[in-house]
């Protein structure tokens, strides 16, 4: 494409959460396309039900009043406990998000309805949770694309989750009606297109997370390295004991000290682990680099583990597993999931050449998708 036929296109995301991988996957997929020659900008869509979640007296919509309250309290006693290191957080994401997610002078857009004087004509939503209303309270016609614009031409769905496999019922009707703006629709967990072609005319097809994208290299120009190494990388989504004890022993065999990465105070500080409250994703992706070991519940750290060709042992998150299941599978890595009962050997021997293989087995099919969807 190219002239004045060449395809603008806008990527709606949730590139301004506050959130590893929603930022880097975001990168992921306008790196990409602007390295095939497609002039691609992501979308400054900035709701305050998504950036007031991360304000130092947050801010989320949900529950009514007290239900808000009670969270605004508890998230303002966290982010008053971690003090210094919170505006250090806030920075090296925000320092992320201009140096390779907008563009400078870009208008941010606070409400659905400022969508309207967009100049894009292709618009591309996700990949991420955008379709999960628990996230986004209650689903939203931007990530949809469903809001009302002159110029828009078309919208794609790429790596679009629920999730999980299925909405809550009574999200159905809203759902099917929403659908019918996307032009094309792309999900990430092969378990959740049962549901999306119950309400969804046209194919629904499984692709991979962006940040598959981009070739090691790529990322370590986007890298920040810790000035340290030889450690055990410990990233939880949600705190699980296992991990934490599977940590500790580890560290007990290879005298390594744990690193574990957190961005917010919650739960307790386990003995004997160095915790980084400051990290941004340039941090986050210097510290898997220079891991010894990386122990996780996190997609994206176990994507990232992929890439980097990491020693790495994966536990599931309890609602959340099946993208992590689904990535391995599709990388032959399936021992790489931590069993209850089973002796874990986190040095076993990978064939990084074959799993490379499939990756670009995968990036083939899912490139595929955008781009005839964008011809």
């Amino acid at each position: 494409m190219s002239g004045r036929d060449k395809a603008y296109v806008g990527i709606i995301t949730f590139h301004c959460s506050d959130n590893y991988g929603a930022m880097l996957q975001a990168y992921g997929l306008k790196k990409y396309l602007c390295g095939k020659g497609i002039e691609t900008d992501i979308v400054r869509y900035e709701p305050p039900f998504m950036t007031g979640r991360h304000w130092w007296i947050p801010y989320i919509p949900i529950g009514g009043v007290q239900k808000w309250l009670r969270f605004a309290r508890s998230g303002w006693e966290s982010h008053r406990r971690m003090g210094r290191d919170f505006f250090i957080l806030r920075n090296n994401m925000k320092a992320f998000r201009r140096k390779y997610l907008i563009r400078a002078g870009q208008k941010k857009r606070l409400f659905q309805r400022q969508l309207k004087s967009l100049s894009y004509r292709y618009y591309i939503v996700g990949s991420d949770q955008i379709w999960n209303p628990d996230i986004t309270c209650g689903l939203r016609v931007a990530y949809f694309g469903a809001f009302e614009n002159k110029r828009k031409e078309k919208v794609i769905a790429y790596a679009a989750s629920l999730g999980g496999a299925s909405l809550a019922e009574r999200y159905n009707q809203e759902f099917s009606e929403l659908l019918n703006n996307i032009d094309s629709v792309s999900v990430r967990e092969e378990a959740a297109i049962p549901y999306v072609k119950k309400y969804y005319k046209g194919n629904v097809t499984a692709v991979l997370d962006p940040v598959f994208f981009l070739s090691k290299m790529e990322w370590e120009a986007a890298e920040k390295l810790p000035d340290r190494e030889g450690y055990i990388l410990v990233h939880m989504t949600e705190r699980d004991q296992k991990i934490i004890d599977y940590a500790k022993k580890l560290s007990q065999d290879t005298g390594l000290p744990v690193v574990e990465l957190r961005i917010n105070t919650g739960g307790v500080t386990e003995k004997g682990f160095e915790v980084d409250y400051t990290a941004g994703p340039s941090e986050f992706l210097g510290y898997i680099h220079k891991a010894d070991y990386v122990v996780t519940n996190s997609f994206h750290m176990t994507a990232f583990g992929i890439i980097f060709e990491k020693k790495f042992l994966i536990f599931l998150h309890s609602s959340l597993g099946a993208r992590i299941r689904n990535i391995l599978k599709l990388h032959d890595l399936e021992d790489r999931l931590y069993q209850e009962g089973v002796q874990a050997d986190i040095d076993a021997y990978v064939d990084w050449k074959t799993v490379r293989e499939k990756t670009e087995e995968n990036i083939k099919r899912s490139a595929a998708f955008l781009m005839e969807n964008l011809s």
